[in-house]
């Protein structure tokens, strides 16, 4: 019988693919990751909104309890705060805006808890994620793939996946739709089945990411000059950790016409403000790229690609650059096209790879 550890949230998805796997004749262990410390955990857990919390670990355990296999609480705080809220606060003070949900999974899920899992003699690892982990004979290569519920494709999140962790990772909720997924939870009496889903970044419940940067890092963005596309000083801006590319609202400057932040110089400590055409771009340089589905480029290669979660794949054509920098060059122009934020190419369904835009 092969032995999976389940990576259990205390949601409803993770839940649902445990009940799954058990039902399979897989032998199940269920883990919830402890990546708060507690005065952490208890903040979270008042928003109400937000993964991680101590009502979710006890929802997890009730699960497993009703399913009838063993549930155990890994602490993996340290690695959180070094590889996820460090690199966090550190990208935003560097002038970028990174996804601390693609460092979780690169860094804590597929990585500590994978290895844990294998130390511990399990073959598999598993999680609540909708996507679709496929081994293609032709190529000799896992693919990852977008899930039958196109409005919970998290394939995005999952990019920096490498070969080996492919290798020993289930996704059973991948064919599934999300409705299905809460009438199988209901249908076995699960505490969670009407649960919400998380919405915010899970060690920032309050959604205050400056706050947050500041309580973290010691830090505060020092106050710096708001420039216009010529160079010309505008108005003077709060810090440049408080303001994201594209931003429109809360900027604290009237022009008289709606304005845009256009980008961000750490250097200078200027904030660049224009009109929302300055927002478009045909191309970016990417780097710290993983390829999924090919080994590498042998040339330049027609895909899709999406440089938000939110985003819907736009076609575009990559291409290796040398020393490890990937170029995308899109056919039509793309809106506030992010530094730190990832992009993720497909073909088709297919996952090619991505990386962090520059």
């Amino acid at each position: 019988m092969k032995k999976v550890m389940v990576g259990m949230s205390g949601g409803v998805d993770s839940s649902v693919a445990a009940m799954l796997l058990r039902r399979s004749g897989y032998d199940v262990m269920g883990v919830t990751l402890k990546l708060f410390s507690d005065e952490d955990i208890s903040e979270a857990k008042k928003e109400g909104r937000t993964c991680c919390a101590l009502s979710d670990v006890e929802d997890a355990r009730s699960v497993a309890y009703r399913l009838g296999f063993e549930h155990l609480v890994f602490n993996f705080r340290e690695n959180f705060r070094e590889y996820v809220m460090k690199q966090f606060a550190d990208s935003y003070l560097y002038g970028r805006t990174p996804n601390p949900c693609i460092e979780c999974n690169r860094h804590v899920k597929f990585d500590k808890m994978l290895r844990r899992a294998l130390e511990l003699g399990y073959d598999y690892i598993a999680t609540g994620h909708y996507a679709v982990n496929e081994y293609d004979e032709s190529s000799g290569r896992y693919l990852l793939k977008r899930p039958k519920d196109r409005s919970k494709d998290q394939t995005y999140v999952l990019y920096a996946l490498t070969q080996e962790q492919l290798a020993h990772t289930l996704f059973p909720l991948g064919g599934l739709e999300k409705s299905q997924v809460r009438e199988l939870a209901e249908e076995a009496g699960l505490v969670n089945s009407n649960k919400p889903d998380s919405q915010d970044i899970c060690f920032v419940p309050d959604g205050d990411y400056s706050g947050f940067i500041r309580r973290f890092s010691g830090c505060d963005a020092p106050c710096g000059h708001f420039v216009d596309m010529d160079g010309k000083v505008i108005g003077e801006h709060k810090g440049i950790i408080n303001y994201t590319i594209g931003q429109r609202k809360g900027l604290g400057i009237a022009l008289g016409h709606p304005a845009y932040v256009v980008k961000k110089d750490i250097e200078a400590n200027t904030v660049t403000i224009g009109e929302e055409s300055d927002l478009y771009t045909k191309s970016l340089v990417a780097d710290d790229f993983n390829l999924i589905s090919v080994e590498k480029l042998e040339g330049p290669m027609r895909v899709t690609a999406k440089t938000r979660y939110s985003q819907h794949e736009q076609p575009a054509v990559v291409s290796y650059i040398g020393n490890g920098g990937y170029m995308v060059e899109f056919d039509r122009p793309q809106r506030a096209v992010t530094s730190g934020q990832a992009v993720v190419l497909y073909d088709g369904d297919i996952v090619v790879g991505g990386g962090t835009i520059k």
